[in-house]
């Protein structure tokens, strides 16, 4: 009985071991099943690339089995996103289905993107975010643009004022106004987001006008009298251009655009064109800049003196009339404009300058005072034909005919010379 008890209890000891181990095994294959992450359908889960194929990618997701990314995803992404995954690497990648029919779990990492570019494109909704994107299409509405993996719309209403006022109108269909904005870079903003309807509309206005505003109060204070700045015309208007200089928009007045004078500013420049400006003034609690082309221009009354002295006679076209007088700019010196006072245009008593000259009408003036400090020339036409230049208009209508024979200067020269007076050929 001893022999037997034993020789049993070994058996006892290996059989307590085995349940043991088998124990110990099932809690193992308990806690690694557990451990498998659950996968639901339409997620986004994070994954590592574990191996590449031509055809597919295979994906550890954590789960039972590894997941696979099918050739049709793939293609769907760009060649450099897709160049860019490597084995090692993690990446987010969408559920498509748990279970497919040969028991793989099927992925997508463009669905994934899209997911992820949807969720970007909401924040920057509610955040009223600035985002910075190209114009890869255009159709007669508008213009389209890449936000991450999503086609945004940017309608026509919503394009900055520089963009509407360059449209290409020389276009024979309205789908190719917007064809000049291929390629261009936009500031804009979402205005409306809504992946249900695959709907994403942004503005270039409303991200324009936030970026101006913030812009605005720095610019205005650091802004100086006497600066050069770059600029871009953004308006003309009857009284000047209004020039963007980098979030505050100056005004050149009309005076300001030239030294010749100007009837409108589209005689000077236009809408969308580089310009740079000469800064006259701030006035930072009106929030306004005053701006000045003529200013880098060179100033044609430096060596007035030296072009033009008393007595002189002069081609001029008469370019306006006031009831004191009449303003004439030198012909082929137009930047200088002087001034005919009424006394000066006849002999006789005159109610207005327009009983005498008119708009546009070109006529000799002889000059009677020249004031270069203070940019004044004095003009007069009653003066033309008086005795006291007579020796003075010989010599000059001698050297006007030889240049220019026929010019109207040398006619009235010619009804000034001593000859037509009376004397003889040598002025005596």
């Amino acid at each position: 009985m001893v022999a037997e008890w034993e020789t049993s209890a070994p058996q006892e000891e290996t059989s307590a071991s085995f349940d043991d181990e088998g124990a110990n095994l099932m809690a193992e294959m308990l806690e690694e099943y557990l451990s498998y992450q659950h996968l639901e359908r339409d997620k986004i889960v994070s994954g590592t690339v574990v191996h590449i194929t031509p055809n597919d990618i295979i994906v550890d997701v954590g789960a039972k089995c590894e997941g696979i990314v099918p050739t049709r995803d793939l293609e769907r992404l760009s060649p450099e996103d897709r160049a860019a995954i490597c084995e090692g690497d993690e990446i987010l990648v969408y559920v498509v289905k748990t279970e497919d029919d040969n028991d793989n779990i099927l992925l997508s990492i463009s669905r994934a993107q899209r997911m992820q570019d949807w969720r970007e494109a909401k924040q920057l909704f509610e955040t009223q975010g600035i985002v910075e994107s190209r114009v890869v299409s255009y159709n007669k509405g508008g213009v389209i643009v890449h936000i991450g993996n999503l086609r945004g719309f940017v309608p026509g209403s919503q394009l900055d004022s520089s963009h509407v006022a360059t449209q290409n109108t020389d276009k024979s269909r309205d789908d190719e106004r917007w064809a000049d904005m291929l390629g261009t870079s936009l500031q804009l903003k979402v205005i409306e987001v809504d992946q249900s309807r695959n709907r994403l509309i942004l503005s270039e206005r409303a991200a324009m006008r936030d970026w101006r505003k913030s812009q605005r109060e720095n610019l205005l204070q650091e802004l100086e009298e006497g600066e050069v700045r770059p600029g871009r015309v953004t308006n003309l208007a009857d009284f000047g251009a209004f020039i963007d200089i980098g979030g505050v928009d100056g005004l050149v007045h009309l005076s300001e655009l030239s030294w010749k004078r100007v009837s409108h500013p589209r005689e000077v420049v236009k809408v969308g064109q580089k310009v740079q400006v000469y800064v006259l003034g701030v006035d930072r609690e009106r929030q306004r800049v005053a701006l000045s082309l003529k200013k880098l221009q060179p100033d044609p009354w430096d060596n007035i003196e030296e072009r033009y002295q008393e007595g002189q006679l002069v081609e001029a076209v008469i370019t306006r009339l006031t009831k004191w007088g009449a303003f004439a700019s030198i012909v082929g010196d137009e930047a200088i404009e002087g001034l005919i006072h009424i006394s000066e245009l006849d002999e006789g008593q005159i109610v207005h300058p327009r009983d005498v000259i008119q708009p546009e009408q070109i006529i000799t003036l002889r000059v009677i005072s020249v004031d270069g400090d203070r940019h004044r020339l004095a003009l007069s036409l009653k003066q033309v034909a008086q005795g006291e230049y007579l020796d003075q208009d010989w010599q000059a209508m001698m050297e006007t005919q030889q240049s220019q024979p026929e010019s109207p200067l040398s006619a009235a020269l010619a009804d000034a010379s001593p000859a037509r007076n009376g004397l003889g050929g040598d002025g005596v």
